[in-house]
């Protein structure tokens, strides 16, 4: 199936996943997927699931000439460790889960942003705005400086929004109300 895919889009990254705990199969599954193509970023979580680093594994894949996307990062620590062990590696993506930082209740913005700043001396690296929740967050990566952000179909639907007169879009919002509260065929 994944070679399926590599076949209809030859010419775009693509990362696919380990989905191995221990790192010695991470390393042999990331050195197998990488195989596939020149296109594929293999995705290498921050940690194990016993919280140990991969960071050893990252940096000796980058240095191996696999490209890496290493994912689930949440915190400027994890950026950080990340951001030394890709340096003069090979190309790589950091995906760093802002809309799960933002499900905590804290503002993903400010840890983007020093994200930026961390990658900004390694050019081969690009900071992924990962899980966004609202197209606000797409305004918001790009505002930053964010190289990439990953979005779903119900976000990219709502670009047309962007802009939007807020009287209408209130008037419109009344309507649908009402549209709803008619079509319940509910009576007081």
């Amino acid at each position: 199936m994944p070679r399926d895919i590599l076949a209809c889009i030859p010419d775009r990254p693509i990362s696919l996943e380990v989905f191995a705990d221990d790192f010695a199969e991470m390393d042999r599954q990331a050195r197998m997927i990488a195989g596939w193509g020149g296109n594929i970023f293999v995705k290498i979580p921050i940690t194990n699931t016993k919280r140990a680093s991969s960071a050893p594994l990252v940096h000796r894949l980058s240095h191996d000439g696999i490209k890496v996307n290493v994912t689930a990062l949440m915190t400027l620590s994890q950026v950080r460790v990340v951001s030394d062990v890709l340096q003069g590696g090979a190309p790589a993506c950091v995906s760093v889960f802002a809309g799960r930082i933002a499900d905590t209740g804290r503002d993903p913005v400010p840890v983007m942003a020093a994200a930026v700043e961390m990658l900004r001396d390694i050019p081969d690296a690009e900071l992924i705005w990962a899980s966004p929740r609202e197209l606000l967050n797409v305004l918001q990566a790009d505002s930053i400086g964010c190289h990439i952000i990953t979005a779903t179909n119900d976000i990219l639907k709502k670009l047309g929004m962007v802009g939007k007169d807020l009287s209408d879009y209130s008037l419109e919002t009344v309507r649908m109300f009402y549209a709803d509260a008619t079509a319940s065929g509910f009576v007081l």
